[in-house]
């Protein structure tokens, strides 16, 4: 299944020293991964399938707190 071994090469991919337009692809690229894996979830739910996009949103998540930053202490 093509989807799955990208799914795996991106979960595997370094995600330091990105620059902020990297992270706004990375988050993209994860999101697409995620929801086309869904829709094949949704027809064979597979827990193989579930478990990938599980990992894949907990690094979309961190991509993503890495882009908002910290908020300002004032």
């Amino acid at each position: 299944m093509k989807l799955m071994e990208e799914a795996v090469a991106f979960e595997n991919a370094s995600m330091s020293n990105m620059s902020t337009s990297d992270r706004v692809a990375a988050s993209r690229e994860a999101k697409r991964l995620i929801l086309a894996l869904n829709e094949i979830f949704k027809e064979t739910k597979d827990s193989e399938i579930m478990d990938t996009m599980k990992r894949l949103t907990e690094k979309k998540k961190k991509i993503e707190k890495r882009l908002k930053g910290r908020p300002d202490s004032m």
